[in-house]
């Protein structure tokens, strides 16, 4: 999967933003999805699978609803609701073939078994020549299980996926040393080998009035995609040209260059998709422990616990300093890891041992560490 020639593509996921497919903010137009069309066409009839992440629902839904220009979370929620069957009913009078609505929150994405569930979906569509528009569920998504913005989710989407490509389309041609909105001298980076904080600098806020994203939630997935072994483009879905080239095996924006050594599914799931419920704060035995790959966090290497979090979820492996040095799946609550702790008080009643508050396969060491 680390290929980056439009020959070697099987499978491409394709993101498309609210800006295109409702530029108004106020209904659906096919106008500037012409292209994006005949490129997934074209895709398909080379033999190339494609999924589409497409936003724009609640921008769909606005005009069904009165006073919608300072809406409640309520009112979007009903305007999502309204807008996702105009959304993809735009896209289905584009094509002749069939396609599948899936609707995810971050709950599904980072429990591990409906995450395995999704990809199952996805890949059992594209084996019948269904594709799969995949959006979040904006209808019933809470701030503590939404991704937030589509950039994001279709990372996360590629990696599940296992997709040869990711492209995410802007209104801009790639990502610029600086805002060309602004600067009249700002200059596109054709290729990024690697994503450095002086890379994210030179991200901005969201540019679109219309999405939630920008140049920054679109590194943030470039990164997700490039460490799982998935070439990866911000193009300008504005310019019909974009898609020509692309079909040619040209480089029409920037192109992020993927890992030479991907990561494990497992371990990038871990590491990209979950988030921590909680931490686990443990003394320099216990990170040694995991830096060194031995990776058995045992009960006398905890120091503190923060949060509240079950058997099963993700959590942050920390030193007691704040360094955050890892990622795993718990073995105990922290109500139970919480009270082992406290036993390391004086005077406290001995508790036995436990060897393993993390199973070693299920734990991810994090970049910086």
């Amino acid at each position: 999967m680390n290929t980056n020639s439009w020959n070697d593509w099987n499978r491409i996921v394709l993101k498309v933003g609210s800006a295109l497919i409702a530029p108004s903010g106020n209904g659906c137009s096919a106008h500037q999805l012409f292209p994006i069309a005949q490129f997934i066409i074209e895709c398909r009839k080379q033999g190339k699978q494609v999924v589409l992440v497409s936003s724009g629902s609640v921008a769909a839904g606005r005009h069904v609803f009165s006073n919608p220009d300072n809406p409640s979370l309520a009112l979007k929620k009903a305007m999502a609701a309204a807008g996702q069957s105009e959304m993809v009913s735009t896209w289905d009078r584009l094509f002749d073939f069939h396609t599948a609505q899936i609707l995810l929150t971050h709950g599904d994405l980072r429990d591990q078994e409906r995450y395995h569930s999704i990809r199952d979906t996805i890949m059992t569509s594209l084996e019948h020549g269904v594709m799969p528009i995949v959006n979040e569920n904006d209808t019933v998504t809470t701030d503590g299980l939404k991704v937030g913005d589509n950039d994001n989710l279709s990372a996360m989407v590629a990696a599940a996926a296992g997709a040869d490509a990711l492209i995410m389309c802007s209104d801009i041609n790639g990502l610029y040393n600086k805002n060309p909105k602004i600067h009249e001298d700002a200059e596109l980076l054709s290729v990024v080998s690697e994503i450095t904080e002086n890379i994210k600098e030179m991200a901005g806020g969201a540019i679109s009035s219309t999405g939630t994203g920008g140049m920054l939630t679109k590194l943030q997935a470039a990164e997700k995609a490039t460490a799982h072994g998935i070439t990866t483009y911000i193009v300008n879905g504005f310019e019909a040209e974009t898609f020509s080239k692309l079909v040619r095996g040209e480089n029409p924006g920037t192109v992020f260059t993927p890992y030479k050594n991907p990561m494990q599914d497992d371990l990038h799931w871990l590491t990209h998709t979950t988030r921590a419920q909680g931490e686990i704060i443990v003394d320099q035995r216990g990170a040694v422990c995991v830096l060194d790959d031995e990776k058995t966090l045992s009960s006398d290497q905890l120091v503190d616990v923060k949060g509240n979090f079950n058997i099963g979820d993700t959590v942050l492996v920390k030193t007691e300093n704040g360094n955050r040095v890892a990622k795993g799946v718990a073995n105990y609550s922290s109500c139970l890891m919480s009270y082992i702790s406290d036993q390391h008080e004086p005077n406290e009643t001995a508790f036995p041992t436990i060897e393993s508050l993390i199973e070693d396969k299920n734990i991810a060491v994090l970049k910086e560490a």
